[in-house]
């Protein structure tokens, strides 16, 4: 049936790389569009039925960032992936904000860019027709992943950038055993260099703020030898 046909928008402004991207998902079985710039991007995310949105943020027109909350605003649910050469944890955390569902920073390796498309797939198909990852909740706490935000009993947390990507990705991997230096590459990206002992840093800072009694965590807990995992 068309409507179960993997497909694919690929909005990006540098043709080399909306080459590279088409050769390649169409050999991985997926119908690729393409458009240059952010108007047309939007005009074809809107008019169109697509299985996942690739969305490079510089670009002329109109900037990725706006594209994506122009999408949202328009009722769309379609998993959007932003590719940018912008690596900054503030830039990752408005993507995020703006709607995106996932972050990949240029260069990229192209396996790594189909296995979030593969992830971003699976959670549509256990979504269903809904927006199932617009916001999770665990005891008191909720997490708004479309604005960024997280509350416990109804009032604001004030959690770092950093934080809210760390508290996301163990959300995102609840139940799975995730070593420290996992979280390092897929929070802090394969191109930093902070120590496993700023994992530990980090959990530590979000076990005070979600936790009802952080000394003993009863959903970020360590898993001694290997890392940590949640059980929200």
């Amino acid at each position: 049936m068309a409507s179960v046909k993997r497909r694919v928008l690929l909005i990006e402004d540098e043709p080399g790389l909306v080459v590279t991207l088409t050769d390649r998902l169409e050999s991985e079985g997926y119908e690729v569009g393409a458009a240059p710039d952010g108007p047309s991007g939007l005009a074809r995310a809107s008019r169109e039925r697509w299985s996942v949105i690739l969305l490079d943020v510089m670009l002329p027109g109109a900037n990725g960032f706006d594209v994506c909350r122009d999408i949202r605003a328009r009722g769309l649910t379609t998993p959007v992936i932003m590719l940018t050469a912008r690596g900054q944890v503030v830039d990752r955390v408005q993507g995020l904000k703006t709607g995106a569902d996932d972050y990949l920073t240029k260069p990229f390796d192209m396996l790594e860019l189909l296995a979030r498309i593969e992830v971003q797939l699976r959670r549509r198909a256990a979504a269903g027709s809904t927006d199932a990852g617009r916001a999770y909740r665990f005891g008191e706490v909720t997490i708004d992943f479309r604005k960024a935000e997280v509350t416990r009993a109804g009032k604001p947390i004030d959690v770092s950038a950093r934080e809210f990507l760390l508290l996301k990705y163990f959300v995102e991997h609840r139940e799975a055993t995730l070593t420290r230096d996992e979280l390092l590459n897929e929070v802090w990206g394969y191109h930093s260099m902070p120590s496993t002992r700023t994992v530990d840093v980090h959990v530590a800072w979000l076990r005070q703020k979600v936790e009802p009694d952080p000394p003993h965590p009863q959903y970020i807990l360590t898993v001694h030898g290997l890392g940590y995992k949640f059980v929200g």
